[in-house]
């Protein structure tokens, strides 16, 4: 990612090609992630925003072969989030780069509170993520 990029904090990770391929309800997240084909190799994420949902949230399906997800918003600007240039970790857009671990720890950077993981279940074909 450019300095550009980094000095607006555009994240590179863009909401799935498939808008139709997850939906919000009853303080969950469903993802149909056979839909998703930027989860169909690991590493690959997505981002998910809008459709009554109350926050923004990160989807990766990590190099461990699970699903990890996260509130998507750095803990220290609030920044969005991608995957790091390390397979295995998270990295906030802005220049400050805080980098973060699949746990939600802090790795690197200037943040200085964790991330907030959520809940993720695998059920079949079916990404299930609880906000509470």
């Amino acid at each position: 990612m450019g300095l550009f990029q980094r000095i607006l904090g555009i994240s590179k990770t863009k909401a799935p090609e498939d808008p139709e391929c997850w939906r919000y309800e009853g303080g969950k997240v469903v993802v149909d992630w056979a839909r998703v084909s930027e989860l169909h190799k690991p590493c690959g994420a997505v981002r998910l925003e809008g459709q009554g949902l109350p926050e923004r949230i990160l989807l990766i399906y990590g190099m461990d072969g699970r699903f990890h997800a996260f509130k998507n918003r750095c803990s220290h600007m609030g920044r969005r989030l991608d995957p790091g240039r390390d397979i295995s970790t998270l990295q906030c857009c802005s220049l400050s780069k805080s980098t973060f671990d699949y746990a939600g720890k802090v790795v690197s950077g200037p943040a200085k509170e964790s991330l907030r993981a959520l809940s993720v279940e695998n059920r079949k074909c079916k990404v299930v993520i609880r906000l509470d």
